[in-house]
């Protein structure tokens, strides 16, 4: 940051015009133009430019870093400092963001790690001991307190408990676990102890095998050849292929030479891009997505294919009631209240919901007098009225309610209300899908890309919330590594593929896909492993993103497309002797400010597009005003041959 701050600072003296202008001549004969502004901003901040310039010379490569070298040296030697320096000062910031995306590193395997607890409690001799995770080995009982992640895979052999299992399989639903249940490593317990027979320890685990294949992931992501890189090259060979040209037709004119060679830059490459990346990385910070690299920008923008989970990402990712049902004669303030009665001593998730819901409505649960619940069917209370049965079709028939109706148009967990024999009616409680998302859909939809749905959750509910959402392509019931061959088969058909998830579970996919995005209320690991992470967990900053991320490109491609033609009619103007040095210096600088000013609409506020507007009005005089007077203290021989 200091050597960005020096360069500035010296390129705005420059551009004021402070008392530093002067010459250097030798024998009378010869004269460079000189500046201590320029010495210090482009040998201090300028240093690793020149470096990686003098590296790639040697290792006889031809990169940005050697053609923005090239640029400098010539618009310097030409006495164009602030042209020298405003390079630089573009080039230092390009640096600082690539080495943005530097330090994520392995984090997000520590992360993942981190996940599963390093102690665990195990049964020995009918006692419970404390021990660490790697003296668990296969056939060990494991006890699992409520609030604590389960360590291993392996069967409930006792107590009954509901786990959150949203982040290893998608299952938007608590999953309840009963003795002969399978229990999963990195899942949730929520209420009741259970004990867990270790089946599956570490990386054998499910939860170790999502680890397994981020780290495989990670390891074959391949490194991105920059087009910027590959066109200033080319742009540095066309140049000094027609400067040799030029000497050599001109008889060694060396004024025409170097208007060839300043006039040929990739100026407008170096300062655009970073620019428009910069620009484009802030507009969607303040929209609320944050992108971890201009990389990640730039392939978002090419994006044509978008796969969205469900669970936490389309949808809320918690139960909520949906539908409240009482039968006839019944109204639904009573069923809540009976509900709500019956649920106030249960800890059971869709009972909270329900409780929730009957909040809401302003309806309090009366006092029970008994309470008993069976694993898996229903719970049974009594209050002032007599007795309450709430849950599924299957406890309703076993205490003598009649038939109940049939499932309907909805789709969700039901819950049957019954009191003495009576059906009151029944709720129905679903995982609530985003208020944007549908309208997010359509926006990608309009932009051509093709947009589809996988999860882990079951068939039904999936193709309800695609159908909701108007999406063809939907594929339920998918574990992660599943979700990352879907993945990887996308790609192999020469898609370029975004996906969209919020859970462990995802992260696999995320670390595969072209470009990940997660939800901000994801897992650490899911935003650690995404290249985009989404603020407040709105869809539609998703669809904003992609929109932006276009923009930016096709701002950066007219950029590219304009400085080779602005290249190729200045050579062909320096070559003809149309234009010198000065000339071809105030060209390189005119198309300069114009790309800079063209990504400058990118940045947020249009504050720094302003005052680059301003910069472009005071360039016009400078053009042509500081050149004057920089002529004024040179000899009449210096306005020959340079």
């Amino acid at each position: 940051m200091f050597r960005i701050a020096l360069t500035g600072l010296c390129a705005l003296a420059v551009w004021l015009g402070f008392p530093d202008h002067s010459y250097i001549s030798f024998a009378d004969q010869f004269y460079l133009n000189f500046s201590w502004y320029a010495l210090i901003g482009l040998v201090i901040g300028g240093w690793p430019l020149f470096e990686e310039a003098w590296e790639s010379i040697r290792k006889r490569r031809m990169t940005m870093e050697l053609s923005m070298g090239i640029a400098v040296l010539a618009a310097a030697y030409t006495g164009y400092f602030f042209v020298a320096l405003i390079i630089t000062f573009f080039v230092l910031i390009a640096e600082v963001l690539e080495g943005m995306t530097l330090e994520r590193g392995r984090r997000a395997i520590r992360d993942l790690m981190a996940l599963l607890p390093s102690e665990v409690q195990l049964r020995r001799d009918g006692q419970v001991v404390t021990a660490g995770i790697g003296e668990v080995t296969p056939g060990t009982l494991v006890v699992v307190a409520p609030g604590a992640r389960v360590p291993v895979d392996g069967p409930v052999v006792s107590g009954n408990s509901f786990v959150d299992e949203s982040r290893i399989t998608g299952e938007s639903m608590p999953v309840e676990k009963i003795a002969g249940s399978y229990a999963y490593a990195g899942t949730v317990n929520q209420s009741g102890a259970i004990e867990i027979r270790a089946e599956r320890v570490g990386r054998a685990t499910s939860y170790g095998q999502i680890l397994e294949t981020v780290e495989e992931a990670e390891r074959s992501r391949a490194p991105v050849q920059r087009l910027a890189d590959r066109l200033a090259g080319y742009i540095v060979y066309v140049a000094l292929g027609f400067a040799a040209f030029e000497y050599w037709i001109t008889g060694g004119d060396v004024n025409s030479t170097i208007a060839v060679i300043v006039v040929a830059g990739a100026c407008g490459v170096a300062a655009g891009t970073p620019l428009a990346i910069l620009g484009g990385i802030g507009r969607a910070a303040q929209m609320g997505a944050i992108i971890k690299g201009g990389v990640h920008l730039e392939t978002l923008g090419k994006v044509d294919t978008v796969v969205l989970d469900k669970t936490g990402t389309l949808t809320f990712g918690r139960p909520e009631v949906s539908h409240v049902l009482p039968a006839e004669g019944i109204t639904a303030d009573e069923l809540l209240r009976a509900a709500a009665t019956a649920e106030a001593l249960s800890e059971h998730p869709l009972g909270k919901a329900i409780i929730a819901e009957a909040a809401s409505h302003g309806v309090t649960p009366l006092p029970v007098s008994g309470f008993s619940y069976e694993p898996g069917r229903g719970i049974k209370a009594s209050d002032a009225e007599g007795a309450i049965y709430v849950g599924n079709a299957g406890w309703m028939l076993a205490n003598g309610v009649g038939a109940v109706p049939e499932e309907g148009a909805f789709v969700g967990t039901r819950v049957f209300i019954a009191r003495e024999g009576r059906l009151l009616g029944h709720v129905v409680v679903e995982d609530t899908v985003r208020p944007e998302a549908r309208q997010a859909v359509e926006k990608l939809r309009a932009m051509n890309i093709d947009v589809q749905l996988l999860t882990g959750d079951t068939a039904q509910v999936a193709r309800r919330v695609a159908k909701d959402l108007g999406i063809t392509a939907v594929e339920a019931g998918l574990l992660p590594t599943e979700k990352l061959q879907r993945i990887k088969a996308i790609k192999a058909s020469g898609r370029t593929v975004a996906m969209v998830g919020d859970g462990v579970n995802d992260a696999p996919a995320l670390a595969t896909a072209s470009v990940g995005i997660a939800m901000g209320s994801g897992t650490e690991v899911a935003r650690e492993k995404a290249d985009i992470v989404l603020l407040g967990n709105d869809l539609m900053r998703f669809a904003d993103t992609v929109h932006l991320a276009r923009r930016t490109r096709k701002i950066i491609w007219f950029n590219f497309a304009g400085t080779v033609i602005v290249d190729i009619l200045g050579i062909a103007a320096a070559m003809a002797g149309w234009i010198g040095p000065v000339e071809a210096a105030m060209i390189h600088t005119g198309s300069e400010l114009a790309f800079i000013l063209n990504s400058a609409r990118l940045v947020p506020g249009q504050t720094m597009a302003n005052g680059f507007k301003s910069f472009g009005k005071s360039m016009q005089g400078w053009g042509s005003g500081s050149g004057a007077g920089l002529a004024s203290k040179r000899p009449a021989a210096e306005h020959g041959p340079h």
